[in-house]
């Protein structure tokens, strides 16, 4: 299959809704970013599986041992797909996305270093790889971004060092993401990998947004004080929802450790009064039944990804992005958020931007109901990212802080609307986009009277409804199943 075949793979590309005007037509889906559609051929690797399916740590049986080596497989993959050496590095699955990950990281080098209570952190940062630094590390600084709101760019490396000489010797780690969830802007990891190592500091690296469009080895040019020591990321923007998270670290910062969570699977004895460890990664750090049907889909996704070229995705998304930050640079009314300039400021298929005169959630519920466009709106769980990025407007409202609803406009105003790509974003749903903002744009107050706000603060529309049993009910569908199978309700 080419690439371009493969881009058309992926199951939920032809759903279809009915919309607020009647018409029934194509999703177009813009929200990548915070969950990726599933890749058809991984998922038919995971579906093929399922015949043999079995509990690992086993070899009394054909399908344990089948599990066992597609379990295996699956951590190579992953493994491969960052380029790192398995003498030294191993991956992990754990949890439903990169936060259970982050939080054992954050916990065991905590442990491992407790002398070194700072941990750097940038302002950029998910929830997810800032939370967990702040619970377990004795105290957490987070790094300034270069340029000025709402153009902030990459984490200003001169800051970053400066925080390293002052807090020398006692720097832990660094956690940063290699981009944004909100902007799509790059940092330069590897770079900081290298500030890091010459402070005798390690470097824990968020890619969920990253790996879905860009490849991210553990060292960008083979040099060991450039390698990264820990990287995070999470299978459902990966192409593989249901698939658990999963880290690659290095294995002498987990060694000589216990693992923070114990249980079935990684202990060579248990005795009354005791227990002895597993040596063997990943056993060792990972307790418990494994969820071995999405590990196994997220193997097969990776492989396809590196079979398609991430480096060729890479390209042909910048065009798009290129393009689609072009035309809205253009419009009137049209306010975008993080530096828009490439060189200085590299960015991934996310985009973050307001209408002039309407809130982030009248524009995201608007786009839906008339245009079919599925995109995000809010903070993104990246509320000081996104606060900062907005500042300068949030300052120029003309909202009276003592009004008894002030907290609530104030809220309808702080956040923004993103549109994020996957390997499936065509020029079609980009038009798409496009079209619906140039029509809100056009008729704001048509669409401000078609909507409430509610408690809630989300925009809710006046005549339309669209609840989620009437697309998808879950006891229907088992009806259906158990219809299809030839079981009746009296034979259960």
């Amino acid at each position: 299959m080419s690439p371009d075949a493969a881009a058309r793979d992926f199951i939920g590309l032809d759903t279809r809704y009915r919309l607020a005007d009647g018409r029934v037509t194509r999703r177009r889906y813009l929200d990548s970013a915070a969950s990726t559609l599933a890749l058809r051929s991984a998922r038919q690797v995971a579906d093929e599986l399922l015949p043999h399916y079995a509990n690992t740590h086993s070899d009394s049986h054909f399908s344990a041992r089948i599990a066992g080596r597609a379990y295996g497989w699956a951590h190579a993959r992953v493994l491969r797909f960052l380029r790192a050496d398995p003498e030294r590095y191993t991956a992990i699955f754990a949890g439903s996305g990169c936060t259970s990950a982050l939080n054992r990281l954050a916990r065991a080098l905590a442990m491992r270093r407790p002398e070194r209570e700072v941990v750097l952190l940038t302002l950029m940062e998910h929830h997810a790889n800032d939370l967990p630094h702040r619970k377990h590390a004795g105290r957490v600084i987070h790094a300034p971004l270069s340029g000025d709101a709402p153009a902030l760019g990459p984490v200003d490396l001169a800051a970053l060092e400066k925080l390293l000489v002052q807090h020398r010797g006692r720097v832990n780690y660094i956690a940063v993401s290699a981009a944004s969830n909100v902007t799509g802007i790059l940092n330069p990891v590897h770079a900081i990998a290298a500030l890091a190592h010459a402070h005798d500091a390690w470097i824990v690296v968020d890619a969920s947004q990253q790996l879905a469009h860009a490849p991210l080895p553990i060292s960008d040019t083979g040099a060991a004080d450039r390698e990264l020591d820990a990287v995070v990321f999470s299978g459902h923007k990966l192409y593989a929802p249901g698939s658990p998270g999963a880290a690659v670290v290095r294995r002498n910062l987990l060694a000589d450790q216990e693992p923070d969570e114990v249980g079935g699977g990684m202990v060579e004895d248990v005795h009354l009064d005791g227990y002895r460890l597993a040596r063997r990664f990943p056993d060792r750090e990972e307790a418990g039944t494994p969820n071995l049907l999405g590990a196994v889909q997220l193997g097969a996704a990776l492989a396809v990804l590196e079979r398609a070229g991430l480096e060729r995705l890479h390209a042909a998304e910048q065009i798009r992005l290129r393009a689609l930050i072009a035309e809205l640079a253009a419009m009137p009314g049209v306010r975008l958020y993080g530096d828009l300039d490439f060189e200085r400021a590299p960015r991934l298929g996310v985009v973050a931007f307001n209408l002039d005169g309407l809130e982030h959630g009248l524009v995201a519920a608007a786009l839906n109901d008339y245009h079919n466009v599925a995109v995000r709106n809010g903070c993104f769980c990246a509320h000081p990212y996104v606060r900062e990025l907005l500042k300068p407007e949030l300052w120029a409202l003309e909202i009276d802080p003592d009004a008894r609803d002030a907290a609530a406009l104030l809220d309808r105003w702080r956040g923004m609307v993103r549109a994020s790509f996957g390997w499936y974003t065509g020029d079609d749903d980009i038009a798409a986009l496009l079209a619906g903002i140039r029509d809100l744009l056009a008729r704001p107050e048509h669409y401000r009277a078609l909507y409430r706000p509610d408690a809630g603060g989300r925009f809710v529309h006046r005549r339309f409804e669209a609840p989620a049993e009437r697309d998808f009910d879950p006891e229907a569908a088992l009806e259906r199943a158990l219809a299809g199978s030839g079981v009746t309700g009296d034979m259960l």
